[in-house]
């Protein structure tokens, strides 16, 4: 599992997933070592992470800019029950969107003076799908349709003094109708545009490291569907 945290993604894993090949410029022994958050500096790994120990750190981590920190691996025998530890703790909310593409280019929206990707919550009783279409075309006016899943990524926030843990689904679509493109100024959006991918590469410098891997993450779904061809 992996949370962005003030654009900050820190993973928890098993140590079975540990990468051997990954290098971390800090180690803590998470057991017998008290984490103390502005000791944090670089790729960060806290070995035998206890369920509360991660709890604590992101609760501080959501309040704080950690601006010497590049990510944050737990690492921890009991993986699972952490990761349901953390879910009871934060509010859980789901979000649903989509990386649209039209002949090549795809389709982004400039929003708190960075680019993003066309996103929302669920509606109550609404399925994921049907929110990633709604949510789209709502803030960008394009028709859209869902071709397959990219991935879901995880961040957390604070609304109204509650810590929410926010999942967001992402669908690969496409285009069906870009008539009405125009971009959905009530929900702080200031421009919509399509984006070839030289201009895609230089707006994720202005962007978020979760959208960042959304887009990795659909342009390998890309890379196998050529291949399969």
């Amino acid at each position: 599992m992996k949370i962005f945290i003030n654009d900050i993604p820190v993973s928890i894993v098993s140590p079975e997933e540990l990468d051997p090949a990954k290098e971390f410029d800090l180690v803590i022994d998470g057991a017998i070592t008290k984490i103390k958050p502005k000791s944090l500096i670089d790729d960060v790994l806290i070995t035998d992470a206890a369920a509360d120990k991660v709890d604590d750190l992101l609760h501080v981590m959501t309040d704080n800019k950690l601006k010497k920190v590049d990510s944050i691996t737990f690492c921890s025998t009991d993986k699972r029950d952490v990761i349901r530890y953390i879910k009871k703790k934060f509010k859980v909310i789901e979000a649903a969107g989509g990386v649209v593409d039209k002949g090549g280019k795809i389709l982004l929206i400039y929003r708190k003076d960075r680019w993003d990707i066309p996103k929302g919550k669920l509606d109550k009783g609404e399925n994921k799908r049907d929110c990633a279409i709604r949510e789209v075309e709502e803030e960008t006016g394009v028709k859209v349709s869902i071709e397959k899943k990219i991935n879901a990524t995880w961040h957390t926030y604070i609304n109204k003094e509650k810590y929410v843990l926010k999942k967001t689904h992402w669908y690969v679509m496409r285009c069906l109708d870009d008539s009405n493109l125009a971009p959905q100024t009530e929900e702080g959006i200031d421009e919509v545009r399509w984006m070839t991918l030289t201009e895609l590469r230089a707006a994720l410098y202005n962007s978020y490291r979760s959208i960042r891997v959304v887009i990795q993450e659909y342009h390998k779904l890309l890379k196998i569907h050529d291949q399969s061809l």
